[in-house]
C-alpha cells in the first residue's frame, strides 16, 4: 500500500470560499458572527474529486490519501474564535463526506478553530473530539503562527499556552502535522515562503524546548520535506552541540517527522541521505501549491513518487517503509484501516 499523508481538499465548490469571505467580511465589519454555511451536494464533492486527486492518485498508483480541509484556507489570522469554529466545522464536515463518499482512497483530518491570540481551549478540544471520535479522523492540522505572518503568538514549547493542547493530542493517540496558513505579512508569500518558514521554525523549538521530555508519546510531522531543515543539518547539529543539547537523533528524532512534499529530485535526494528513513513519510500534498509540468522531465512537479522510486538515496526496504510503514507507525489511528 501507498499512502499520501499530505492531501487537501483544494477543490470545494466555489460557494464554500465565498462563505469564508462573507463570514470575514461580516465580522470586520461590525463583529458580528455568520452562520449557516451553504450546502454542497455530493456531485459537487464528486465533481471535485474524482477528476482532480482521486484520478492524480491512480495515475501514480497512490492507494490511500490523509486528507484535510485547504491549508491556506484555513484562515486563521482572520475573524475570531466563533466564526473560526463555524468554518472548522464546516471545512471538516466537507472532508467527512469526501471520506465517506470514497472510503477506500480518503481517511480525514481535521482543521483545528484556531484563531489569532486565542489559547488552545475547549472550543478547540471540542472539535478535536469531535473529529477523532465522530468523524474517525487520524489526525489534525496544527498553526504554529495563527497571527498569519505576525508571529506574535507564544512558540510551541509555551507550557501555558500549548500544553493542554498537546494532553488533548496524547489523549487521543493523534499527531499533529504542523502546518500554517494564509498570510497577512506582505515578506512572506503564503505558500513560498510562509510555509517554508513555519516548518524550519516550528524544528528549531522542538529542538531548543523539552515538549518531548514533558510529552514522550507527542508525535508532529513536518511537510514540505521540513523546510531547510535537512539542507543545514550540520548547522542544527552544531548548534545542539554547542548549546549541550542531545544529539538531534535523541533530541528530536523520536517524535518528529518529514513528508516528501518536495518537488525535485536533487532535493528528495538530499531528504533522503539526511533524514533517517525511519523518519520519513510519503507524501504530495497533491493537488497543492504546485500544479505544473516540469519542462525539463516533462512531468507534474509534484510526482514526487517518480523521484523517491528513482533515488539512490533510498533501497527498496527504504521505500516500503516511507510509502506505508512508518505513517502507520505515527498514525495509530490508521492501522485498522489498512
Amino acid at each position: 500500500m501507498v499512502i499520501d499523508i499530505h492531501g487537501h481538499f483544494t477543490t470545494t465548490p466555489p460557494q464554500v470560499s465565498e462563505f469564508r469571505a462573507r463570514q470575514v467580511e461580516q465580522f470586520q465589519r461590525d463583529g458580528t458572527i455568520l452562520g449557516d454555511p451553504p450546502t454542497v451536494s455530493d456531485e459537487e464533492i464528486r465533481a471535485g474529486i474524482e477528476p482532480n486527486q482521486l484520478a492524480r492518485m491512480k495515475e501514480r498508483g497512490v492507494d490511500l490519501t490523509l486528507f484535510s480541509p485547504k491549508a491556506v484556507g484555513m484562515d486563521h489570522h482572520q475573524g475570531n474564535e466563533a466564526t473560526n469554529v463555524i468554518w472548522a466545522r464546516y471545512s471538516n464536515d466537507l472532508v467527512d463526506r469526501v471520506c465517506r463518499m470514497f472510503p477506500s482512497h480518503f481517511v480525514g483530518v481535521g482543521q483545528l478553530p484556531q484563531a489569532c491570540g486565542v489559547p488552545p481551549r475547549q472550543a478547540m478540544f471540542d472539535e478535536l473530539r469531535r473529529c477523532v471520535e465522530e468523524l474517525g479522523f487520524v489526525g489534525v492540522n496544527l498553526n504554529p503562527d495563527p497571527t498569519g505572518g505576525r508571529w506574535s503568538d507564544p512558540p510551541l514549547w509555551d507550557k501555558n499556552w500549548w500544553y493542554p493542547l498537546y494532553e488533548q493530542l496524547v489523549q487521543w493517540r493523534v499527531p499533529a502535522m504542523i502546518h500554517v496558513s494564509g498570510s497577512c505579512n506582505p515578506h512572506f508569500n503564503a505558500v513560498a515562503t510562509h510555509y517554508i518558514n513555519g516548518d524550519t521554525t516550528a524544528f528549531v523549538q522542538f529542538l531548543t524546548s523539552d515538549i518531548f521530555k514533558d510529552f514522550p508519546q507527542l508525535k508532529f510531522i513536518l511537510p514540505h520535506g521540513g523546510g531547510a531543515v535537512p539542507y543545514h543539518w550540520g548547522r542544527y547539529r552544531g548548534l545542539a552541540q554547542d548549546m549541550g543539547l542531545p544529539p538531534l537523533e535523541d533530541k528530536v528524532l523520536g517524535n518528529v517527522y518529514f513528508d516528501t512534499c518536495v518537488y525535485h529530485q536533487p532535493g528528495i535526494d538530499l531528504l533522503l541521505s539526511v533524514v533517517p528513513s525511519k523518519n520519513i513519510l510519503f507524501a504530495s500534498e497533491t493537488l497543492g501549491a504546485v500544479n505544473g509540468i516540469d519542462p525539463r522531465t516533462g512531468h507534474h512537479y509534484d510526482h514526487t513518487r517518480r523521484y523517491i522510486d528513482t533515488s539512490p538515496s533510498a533501497a527498496e526496504v527504504q521505500r516500503l517503509q516511507i510509502y506505508s510503514e512508518n505513517a502507520q507507525g505515527v498514525y495509530p489511528r490508521l492501522r485498522p484501516l489498512c
